[in-house]
């Protein structure tokens, strides 16, 4: 999260003094509009495009965070690690997903499809890649990030998804400060698509649950390859995950 900073109203043009004028500046074009050249900027024939988020304000002054993301240049002559470099880049600081803002997940986004264009791996549930635990990096699965909550009673340890083809079995594990856990049984639908049935919970890692019958899903495997998955949800969700242990097992 880049720092707050503070600049003075009379800084930029007269016609945008007002805290509304310049809060109402949400988007590249409109940035762009009120502010002409020397004030716009260009790199390299990519579009800078720079958010301003309004804090708390004091009088004459307007507290700001600035957020800055160059939106991608065209995908010729990008090579398959290119991309996955230019993903990994784009939600390093993204806190999983929690904190991205609509056109930051727009972004994401658009780079894995990038991604999933150069799949390599085009039947995923036959390959042993796929195999293994797995540490969330990202997603747009408001159940599993809880961005509502105040960050402090968010799951902020690691968050794992292993799957094991072999068996057809996949689990998700919460670490630090729930550690919550879930196992399922996955049904294939295609080489790279199944359905997903979970069968138990165990709460704080101890309490066993069984699941309810309507706890179920889809999950497709759109990208993978040895240190890369990127799976998209039925509902819509993106999930990008590191290989972490190729050699875990599920519980049976």
């Amino acid at each position: 999260m880049a720092p707050a900073c503070q600049l003075p109203v009379t800084t930029f043009p007269s016609h945008l003094k007002s805290h509304t004028d310049l809060y109402r500046l949400s988007s590249p074009v409109s940035f762009f509009r009120h502010f002409p050249p020397p004030w716009n900027l260009h790199n390299a024939g990519n579009l800078l495009a720079v958010k301003y988020v309004r804090e708390l304000a004091e009088p004459g002054t307007v507290k700001w965070r600035t957020r800055v993301s160059f939106l991608p240049s065209s995908p010729k002559n990008k090579s398959r690690d290119d991309v996955k470099q230019e993903l990994l880049k784009a939600i390093a600081e993204l806190d999983r997903g929690a904190e991205a803002t609509s056109e930051e997940q727009e972004r994401v986004d658009q780079i894995a499809r990038e991604l999933e264009a150069v799949n390599p791996i085009t039947e995923p549930l036959k390959s042993d890649l796929l195999n293994g635990k797995w540490e969330l990096l990202y997603t747009t699965s408001k159940s599993i990030l809880q961005p509502q909550r105040p960050k402090i009673f968010r799951p902020f340890g690691k968050i794992y998804q292993a799957i094991n083809a072999d068996t057809l079995r996949a689990q998700n594990i919460e670490t630090w400060p729930y550690f919550n856990q879930v196992t399922a049984n996955l049904v294939p639908l295609n080489a790279r698509r199944v359905a997903v049935k979970f069968d138990r919970f165990k709460i704080g890692g101890l309490i066993p649950i069984v699941a309810p019958g309507r706890a179920r899903g889809e999950l497709e495997i759109t990208y993978l390859d040895e240190e890369i998955r990127v799976s998209r949800g039925d509902k819509g969700n993106l999930f990008i995950l590191k290989m972490v242990d190729p050699a875990y097992r599920v519980p049976s």
